[in-house]
């Protein structure tokens, strides 16, 4: 009796982690309300249609979207251990410093903020792909330029990719957003799609399902 209550307690501890390791590798979206689907009607977002994309083209990828409409990156720092532990993600994708700029946070304290972010995913085993934000030029042209810097600096110096999230196709395009002029509406989440998976597939392994 001891014996086969020893056998089904193993068993049952098992579970739990065979159940994982046939679940689909994941991309994990780790973003503000550009990536949360903000304004926007359920599978219009462009995180839907990347889903829909590495299904079409026959990756074998889950995206799983840890999006928070209002994110800061002092947030994400905070609750990216638990993603991480939680999901097991292949790729991480972090767009993220959008409501960084608008409050006119530290330029230094968002950019120790991202490679913080960077290192953890990379710590954990995961690739990483950083989204460029563009931010509005309220604090000037100084601020402005230092804060674009910061993408380019640390894609360099971890040497991972970086994409904007905003191509120039899409930035001066006004019929291309919504009424606050800052989220882009549902005509454009395939272009925003489209340009990240420029950068995204390289990362990525066909059949992993």
């Amino acid at each position: 009796m001891r014996l086969i209550l020893a056998l089904t307690l193993c068993l049952i501890a098992a579970a739990p982690l065979s159940a994982r390791a046939a679940e689909p590798p994941a991309i994990l979206i780790v973003g503000d309300s550009l990536s949360a689907g903000f304004g926007l009607l359920p599978g219009q977002s462009w995180v839907t249609l990347l889903q829909q994309r590495l299904m079409h083209e026959g990756y074998g990828y889950r995206v799983v979207n840890a999006s928070v409409s209002g994110e800061t990156t002092d947030g994400a720092v905070q609750r990216l251990n638990r993603a991480l532990a939680q999901h097991h993600p292949a790729v991480v994708v972090i767009e993220l410093g959008g409501n960084d700029g608008l409050r006119g946070l530290p330029v230094s304290r968002v950019r120790a903020n991202l490679e913080l972010l960077i290192l953890k995913s990379r710590a954990s085993g995961a690739q990483v792909l950083l989204v460029a934000i563009r931010v509005p030029t309220n604090y000037g042209p100084r601020y402005t330029t230092s804060f674009q810097g910061i993408y380019n600096e640390l894609a360099t110096r971890y040497r991972i990719g970086v994409v904007p999230f905003l191509s120039d196709q899409v930035a001066v395009d006004l019929a291309l957003f919504q009424a606050d002029g800052i989220h882009p509406n549902a005509q454009a989440q395939p272009l925003l799609m489209n340009n990240l998976w420029l950068q995204l597939s390289p990362l990525l392994q066909r059949n992993n399902g």
